[in-house]
């Protein structure tokens, strides 16, 4: 029977195989499928007793790790939807995310305390269950929280509701238009299509050994979580701060025979040039699935000597697509003289696409369009923005349609070809990026006079983030003054590359900022560019 609910996976899997490790962390402690089903349920039970009800957002800040996969199904078990937010992100944003998401509960460490509302300052979280110690320093802000073994020893059964493919499952929250992020409804119906047909493409079975590389905050996450569940697979988690350790991960890989791969190629570009893979004994690897951005095919032909066996898988999908949309399966053997990167490929077999002109018509072969997606994976919309919701969703020939904004070439022998986007949003290193929202955060620092932010389309190191600025009389802040400012503003894989000064910005006749007259400029002002760290 196909599930109807993501927590049916887990229940099912609980049933088939309870004494399977699903979960194994970083340090190889890990949870049963029995094990992680009731602590689930308790915490969905707890939950439930707090106040939390079918269809409240429940917030969770947490590192990657056991306790937040069982937060996840805790929640969805208890009929709320998950907000995942970036525990390293700045404290200002995360709260921003929570308060417009109007969470009924929050789920976090000691860290995640700062998140909450000031007294006076917002609603009353029904229900604060904190993992791991609480200090002296934090207590005050939050009196009324539970501890996660706390919350897990109260027992009760299972929560009982209806469970209907239309109830959110979980908001991912992206980068947006106005400069504020928005949050992109995904229901369980959007969720398990998406994961059916991966379970399709993939085949897992319970000795597959799958990675948990992508945050939970990162739609991608889906892909590594769900289908591994589904199949009564293990699910290796990969702490931050191992998953930003090459030389470590290619041991972690290795020692643990990972068979299912699933990443950015940022992260497998970094285990290239960082991680030794020629010491490593990676064999056991049978799938690779990447996506998020472009991987460039001198560093893919480079992966696919280091690991010649395995499967690779190009995925592409914007979050409100649920995680993929088109695939594109990389041959064994990538040509010597190819220097272009490989498509984004074919549509899902859960989705239709049609590729638009600015008018509604679709475009011949070989011309660029806008691609537009439709099938049961497409989301609900964005939360609490109406107007964006109609504006990226219309109806065609009795079918609903997701403007993705990406521009595309078909081609019938390789499928979509991804040209760029139609308006200032990015991507990088997996996240979407509103290059609106890098400049406000910009135009907050009090010498920023003017700023501009373009990216850079490069064949071999991906995209890159450029900001223009003009300050105030002149007075250009410093490097490292730089730097520390867009980390208390924005997340890492926010922060610009380079900087670069210009006494004024260019305009447009109608007094805008003139973005092509900036881009333009670039091949020249490389010299005057002010470096913002290399990226990370």
């Amino acid at each position: 029977m196909t599930a109807r609910h993501l927590a049916d996976y887990l229940e099912a899997s609980a049933l088939r195989c309870p004494t399977r490790p699903a979960l194994v962390d970083t340090a190889g402690l890990s949870l049963t499928y029995g094990e992680l089903n009731r602590q689930a349920e308790a915490l969905a039970s707890f939950l439930a007793a707090r106040g939390v009800t079918p269809g409240n957002r429940v917030g969770v800040a947490l590192p990657k790790g056991i306790e937040a996969v069982v937060a996840l199904f805790g929640i969805m078990k208890a009929g709320a939807a998950y907000v995942p937010v970036d525990h390293g992100a700045p404290v200002e944003r995360s709260r921003q995310i929570l308060s417009d998401c109007q969470v009924s509960a929050l789920i976090g460490d000691s860290r995640s305390l700062r998140l909450l509302p000031a007294d006076g300052e917002g609603p009353t979280l029904c229900a604060v269950v904190v993992v791991g110690p609480i200090g002296d320093d934090c207590a005050s802000h939050a009196p009324h929280v539970t501890l996660f073994e706390s919350a897990l020893d109260g027992g009760g059964g299972a929560v009982s509701h209806d469970r209907r493919p239309s109830d959110l499952a979980y908001i991912i929250y992206t980068s947006g238009s106005t400069g504020t992020p928005k949050g992109a409804m995904i229901t369980h119906g959007n969720a398990v299509s998406f994961v059916e047909w991966c379970s399709s493409l993939l085949e897992p079975g319970e000795h597959d050994r799958f990675s948990s590389h992508t945050p939970f905050h990162f739609d991608a996450s889906v892909q590594d979580i769900y289908p591994a569940l589904k199949h009564g697979a293990s699910l290796h988690l990969i702490s931050d701060d191992l998953g930003k350790n090459p030389r470590e991960l290619a041991r972690f890989i290795a020692d643990r025979r990972l068979t299912v791969w699933t990443s950015t190629p940022s992260a497998l570009m970094l285990l290239l040039q960082f991680g030794n893979l020629q010491t490593h004994d990676c064999s056991a690897i049978r799938i690779v699935s990447f996506g998020g951005e472009v991987f460039p095919v001198k560093h893919l032909r480079a992966l696919q000597r280091h690991w010649p066996a395995p499967a690779y898988f190009n995925m592409y999908g914007p979050t409100e697509t649920t995680t993929t949309c088109t695939f594109g399966r990389i041959p064994s053997t990538i040509p010597a003289d190819r220097e272009d990167p490989y498509p984004i490929g074919f549509a899902c077999s859960h989705c239709r696409t049609l590729v638009l002109d600015d008018a509604g018509r679709e475009v011949g072969e070989g011309e660029e369009g806008l691609l537009h997606i439709s099938g049961p994976s497409v989301f609900a919309g964005y939360w609490r923005r109406p107007a964006e919701t109609t504006a990226a969703l219309h109806d065609r020939d009795g079918a609903r349609w997701y403007n993705t904004g990406d521009l595309v070439r078909w081609n019938p022998g390789e499928g979509f070809t991804f040209v760029g986007r139609k308006d200032g949003m990015v991507k990088r290193r997996g996240f979407r990026i509103e290059l609106g929202e890098i400049e406000r955060a910009l135009y907050q620092h009090p010498r920023v006079r003017e700023a501009a932010v373009v990216s850079l389309s490069d064949r071999n190191t991906g995209t890159q983030i450029v900001a223009f600025l003009s300050c105030v009389d002149g007075d250009a802040p410093s490097i490292v003054e730089l730097k520390t400012f867009c980390a208390t503003k924005l997340p890492t894989y926010m922060s610009p590359d380079r900087f670069i000064l210009r006494d004024r910005l260019p305009k447009t006749s109608t007094g805008k900022m003139d973005y092509q007259v900036l881009k333009g400029e670039l091949a020249v002002s490389s010299t005057q560019a002010i470096p913002a760290g290399g990226r990370r």
